[in-house]
């Protein structure tokens, strides 16, 4: 995309390996960051830097932003660059994902506005519905704990399994009461879920790894999450304290406009859904 940069697998680990060195504060420190120069936001590929790039092309030179997008292909150094000051905010998110993530790893990171669901789903290169699945069938799903449980929370919904009462978003498949087809579950990283499907019969693959991979949510899952009501939400989210940044604030709202909205719409087609 123009005006981004892109990062190689070799530089992200190395961002990981700074934190260690560079963030030991406390996440207070809004008084020293420089809100003078452009706003640089961590982002996912798809959606995310998509509708932040649209933002920067048609919106925010009228809203006096000048905003830069950098696209990461993991979940963790989005958050660790934003705590260590590398960026200064990030796009990817939901809220139990940031939960989990600022308890495991000692960092401030907050939410600022939810701007869209992308809807979790079950594919498959081999049936055409969930309920053709045959006695154990193996099951592909993502192996942070947060969308592990949210994948199993999705295949309880459509009544493949059964979950302990109560279960909460640390859900393993060791939380599993009842499991009628016997599946077999395959523990991968989130973003090679959809590589994954021609070596399994299905797999529970994030909206933003489904899109680039060719899948249409709306479309081809053979499961997929409801709207309502769901905490998964994804959010702009910057560093505890940095809040008010007036550029942050700017942004907020082009990200929350009508203009944006239509663009999701138009876009995504219901692979994607605005939260506002």
């Amino acid at each position: 995309m123009r005006n981004t940069a892109k990062f190689t697998t070799a530089v992200l680990a190395a961002g990981a390996l700074t934190l260690g060195l560079t963030a030991c504060g406390s996440g207070d420190d809004s008084g020293s960051s420089d809100t003078s120069g452009p706003l640089v936001v961590a982002a996912s590929p798809t959606p995310h830097a998509e509708i932040l790039n649209f933002v920067k092309d048609k919106l925010a030179k009228k809203a006096g932003l000048d905003l830069e997008v950098k696209e990461f292909s993991d979940y963790i150094t989005p958050n660790t660059a934003t705590e260590d000051g590398s960026v200064d905010a990030n796009y990817f998110q939901n809220k139990p994902y940031l939960d989990d993530f600022n308890s495991k790893r000692g960092t401030h990171i907050v939410p600022v506005v939810t701007v869209h669901l992308e809807p979790l789903g079950l594919y498959s290169h081999k049936v055409k519905k969930a309920g053709e699945l045959k006695s154990g069938a193996s099951v592909a799903v993502p192996n942070d704990a947060v969308n592990e449980a949210r994948a199993l929370k999705l295949l309880a919904a459509n009544g493949l399994i059964e979950l302990k009462d109560g279960v909460g978003n640390e859900a393993t498949p060791r939380d599993i009461t009842d499991n009628p087809k016997d599946l077999k579950f395959k523990e991968v990283e989130a973003a090679q879920t959809p590589r994954s499907l021609d070596d399994v019969d299905a797999a529970v693959v994030n909206g933003n790894y489904a899109i680039p991979a060719g899948l249409k949510p709306a479309e081809d899952a053979l499961v997929l999450e409801s709207p309502k009501d769901n905490p998964y939400g994804n959010f702009l989210a910057v560093q505890k304290g940095h809040e008010d940044d007036p550029r942050v604030r700017k942004l907020a709202k082009l990200l929350t406009s009508p203009e944006v909205k239509k663009f999701i719409e138009d876009k995504y087609a219901g692979s994607v859904l605005a939260s506002f």
